[in-house]
Protein backbone atom coordinates (compact mmCIF):
# COMPACT_ATOMS: atom_id res chain seq x y z
CA UNK A 1 0.00 0.00 0.00
CA UNK A 2 0.98 3.34 -0.77
CA UNK A 3 0.96 7.01 0.62
CA UNK A 4 -0.32 9.72 -1.79
CA UNK A 5 -0.57 13.75 -0.76
CA UNK A 6 -3.60 15.04 -1.68
CA UNK A 7 -4.53 18.78 -2.09
CA UNK A 8 -7.73 19.99 -0.89
CA UNK A 9 -7.16 23.19 -2.84
CA UNK A 10 -10.30 22.83 -5.14
CA UNK A 11 -12.89 22.06 -2.63
CA UNK A 12 -11.66 24.52 -0.07
CA UNK A 13 -12.01 27.06 -2.90
CA UNK A 14 -15.74 26.29 -3.59
CA UNK A 15 -16.44 26.21 -0.04
CA UNK A 16 -15.19 29.80 0.30
CA UNK A 17 -16.26 31.10 -2.81
CA UNK A 18 -12.64 32.14 -4.26
CA UNK A 19 -11.65 31.67 -7.99
CA UNK A 20 -7.81 30.39 -8.74
CA UNK A 21 -7.41 33.31 -10.34
CA UNK A 22 -8.63 35.24 -7.18
CA UNK A 23 -6.30 33.36 -5.32
CA UNK A 24 -3.46 33.58 -7.49
CA UNK A 25 -3.96 37.35 -7.15
CA UNK A 26 -4.33 37.18 -3.02
CA UNK A 27 -0.97 35.01 -2.52
CA UNK A 28 1.22 36.35 -5.80
CA UNK A 29 1.40 33.09 -6.86
CA UNK A 30 0.70 32.52 -10.33
CA UNK A 31 -2.53 31.29 -12.25
CA UNK A 32 -0.80 28.26 -13.09
CA UNK A 33 0.82 27.09 -9.96
CA UNK A 34 -2.90 27.25 -7.94
CA UNK A 35 -5.00 25.68 -11.17
CA UNK A 36 -2.06 22.88 -11.23
CA UNK A 37 -2.20 22.48 -6.63
CA UNK A 38 -5.96 22.45 -7.40
CA UNK A 39 -6.62 20.00 -9.82
CA UNK A 40 -3.71 17.65 -8.25
CA UNK A 41 -1.64 18.24 -11.30
CA UNK A 42 1.59 19.38 -9.60
CA UNK A 43 4.06 16.99 -8.30
CA UNK A 44 5.56 19.02 -5.38
CA UNK A 45 4.87 22.65 -3.27
CA UNK A 46 6.96 24.72 -1.57
CA UNK A 47 6.16 25.21 1.73
CA UNK A 48 6.32 29.29 1.73
CA UNK A 49 3.75 28.89 -1.65
CA UNK A 50 1.70 26.73 0.93
CA UNK A 51 1.69 29.56 3.96
CA UNK A 52 0.98 31.80 1.24
CA UNK A 53 -2.64 29.71 0.61
CA UNK A 54 -2.85 29.36 4.44
CA UNK A 55 -2.71 32.82 4.93
CA UNK A 56 -4.88 33.91 2.17
CA UNK A 57 -7.70 31.28 3.15
CA UNK A 58 -7.30 32.46 6.69
CA UNK A 59 -6.33 28.49 7.49
CA UNK A 60 -4.16 27.99 10.70
CA UNK A 61 -4.37 23.63 10.29
CA UNK A 62 -2.26 22.64 6.87
CA UNK A 63 -4.41 19.25 7.35
CA UNK A 64 -7.55 21.46 5.98
CA UNK A 65 -5.52 21.99 2.74
CA UNK A 66 -3.16 19.10 2.75
CA UNK A 67 -3.59 15.58 3.99
CA UNK A 68 -2.23 11.99 3.09
CA UNK A 69 -4.20 9.03 1.29
CA UNK A 70 -3.32 5.78 1.57
CA UNK A 71 -4.14 3.53 -2.61
CA UNK A 72 -3.54 -0.05 -2.99
CA UNK A 73 -1.43 -1.13 -5.77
Amino acid sequence: MNTIVVVKLKTLLMEKGITTRELSRRTDLRHATISELANQKRLSAHFPHLASIAHALDIEDMNQIITFEKIED
